[in-house]
């Protein structure tokens, strides 16, 4: 902190009335950039600026005043003092102050400027900006104010006041945190007005209407009941949860009728509001999800129903073809039976064939059908295989040896790629024999898919006790992987170890997997 006049040399200083963007201060250290705007309980001005020295933007808390008022040096003082002891404090809902300037610092009270709180600068939006389009969600409104209700009650733990009672002096950070930007309490703050402070934010944010009248800044005012106290924020919007609506009111009543005295309090509502409308929007998320499914294997029974149809007129025209066939033979051989027939002595042969030998004795028949040696595999059956979380669209998965590349399996969409929301997913296949593979040939839309080929010893064998057989990535279409196994096996594991897709979308579909014998 600095206390003792600054070694920058200050070309010029400033009036209060005279400070505009451009404007270097405290001896050309600092330099305005952008004004936030003010709070006249102070009195104080929120700047964005510019530390010349260290070449970053910060956030200047201004403490202006009257030169002819003798009680504005004293004021100025005392949140000084409070700043100075804000600055061991270190909490993701309040930016950090990074230095507290003093008369004598290049600043002159006889100009109107009596101290500068200069704190670090926090990348994201204003308050007010954000509430501009509207109310928040129940949810999202708890979310933000989170780490805003964690610092305060962190700090009042250890004694020190933040002075959260401002719409301006907080900042939505760019990972959706409310935060303490412009720290500097009024003289005269104390916990209650942290408090009351977290209640009209938490009230902003519901209603996009402030409940306190300090410091409105073009705000719409809350309204109030014939008691004077505010209207709750459910009156406004019926939507809302009880529970949250009912915090927002009791943080801005006094304690003596039932208003809340700390932070706590709001904060255990506000993690509760939070998990529960996460909870509902997972639910609704598979509720669709279901219905999607189940919309889908309408859809699929649809499609069997219209190919045993297909089938079955196949079927009556064969038979149709079959019988005609059999008459006709019928017709030829009565025909045939008087016609003149050369005669010759021994018996008349009308069908001969081959005698088929006996096979010797340790010696088995040769298969009536031997495998194609460079043919598909047969396959038993198919499964998902997931080593972490939910299993990945189970009911479609026969869907990649159904024989019609129209139909397909595709992953879960996932927010981030692998392996942050698990390793990997597989397909794991069941053939009808042991067989040494040469390749398989992967019919997919979703380019850029990377995957391993693993052969097991069992379907449910452990990731690390498969073997990788060979591996590549996905084209749009027909993909083959060549496979190097060190012998047969019954059991292949096609392991997906990165998805398709980007931006929050990462899904990766598989429509048919032919497995080719070696030759």
């Amino acid at each position: 902190m600095t206390g003792t006049p600054s070694e920058h040399k200050a070309p010029r200083r400033e009036a209060a009335g005279a400070l505009v963007p451009g404007v270097a201060i405290a001896g050309g250290r600092y330099r305005l950039l952008t004004h936030i705007g003010s709070d006249t309980r102070v009195p104080a001005q929120f700047w964005r600026g510019r530390d010349n020295s260290l070449g970053r933007d910060v956030a200047l808390t201004l403490l202006v005043g009257d030169p002819r008022d003798p009680d504005s040096a004293s004021r100025a003082r005392r949140t000084l003092e409070r700043s100075m002891h804000q600055a061991g404090f270190t909490h993701p809902g309040v930016a950090r102050v990074i230095d507290v300037l003093w008369q004598g610092n290049g600043l002159d009270p006889a100009e109107g400027l009596y101290g500068i709180v200069v704190a670090e600068w926090t990348l994201g939006t204003d308050l007010i900006d954000l509430v501009a389009e509207g109310p928040l969600p129940a949810g999202t409104a708890s979310k933000l104010l989170e780490p805003l209700a964690g610092a305060v009650e962190a700090a009042h733990h250890i004694g020190l006041v933040l002075g959260t009672d401002h719409p301006l002096r907080l900042r939505v950070t760019a990972d959706g945190k409310l935060r303490l930007a412009f720290p500097g309490p009024h003289p005269e703050a104390d916990a209650r007005q942290d408090v009351r402070g977290l209640g009209a934010a938490l009230y902003l944010l519901l209603t996009g209407r402030w409940a306190l009248h300090e410091g409105t800044n073009g705000l719409p005012v809350a309204p109030t009941g014939p008691d004077g106290t505010v209207v709750s924020p459910q009156a406004l919007r019926p939507t809302l949860p009880h529970e949250i609506s009912t915090v927002a009111v009791r943080s801005l009543v006094d304690t003596s009728i039932g208003g809340l005295r700390t932070g706590a309090a709001i904060l255990r509502v506000l993690e509760q509001t939070a998990a529960d409308e996460a909870e509902l929007a997972a639910i609704k998320a598979e509720d669709e999800r279901l219905a999607a499914e189940r919309a889908e294997s309408a859809d699929d029974i649809a499609k069997d129903k219209r190919l045993r149809k297909r089938r079955l007129a196949l079927s009556f025209t064969a038979l149709a073809a079959a019988t005609v066939g059999v008459f006709a033979y019928l017709a030829f051989q009565v025909i045939g039976m008087f016609q003149q027939q050369p005669s010759h002595s021994g018996p008349t042969v009308a069908f001969s064939q081959s005698p088929t030998p006996n096979p010797q004795p340790g010696n088995p028949p040769p298969p009536v059908n031997p495998p194609k040696a460079g043919g598909p595999a047969s396959v038993a059956s198919v499964s998902v295989y997931n080593v972490s979380g939910e299993p990945d669209n189970v009911n479609r998965i026969k869907r990649v040896i159904d024989g019609d590349p129209r139909s397909s399996w595709k992953t879960m969409t996932y927010r981030q790629p692998f392996p942050a929301p698990k390793p990997g997913v597989g397909v794991m296949v069941t053939l009808d024999e042991a067989v040494k593979l040469a390749k398989v040939v992967v019919d997919s839309p979703s380019d850029g898919t990377t995957v391993e080929v693993r052969s097991a010893n069992s379907d449910d064998a452990r990731l690390e006790d498969t073997k990788v057989i060979g591996s590549g990535t996905l084209a749009s279409g027909d993909t083959e992987i060549q496979l190097n196994p060190d012998g047969s096996t019954r059991y292949v594991l096609l392991w997906i170890t990165g998805l398709a897709g980007s931006e929050g979308r990462n899904v990766s579909e598989l429509s048919e997997l032919t497995f080719l014998r070696a030759e």
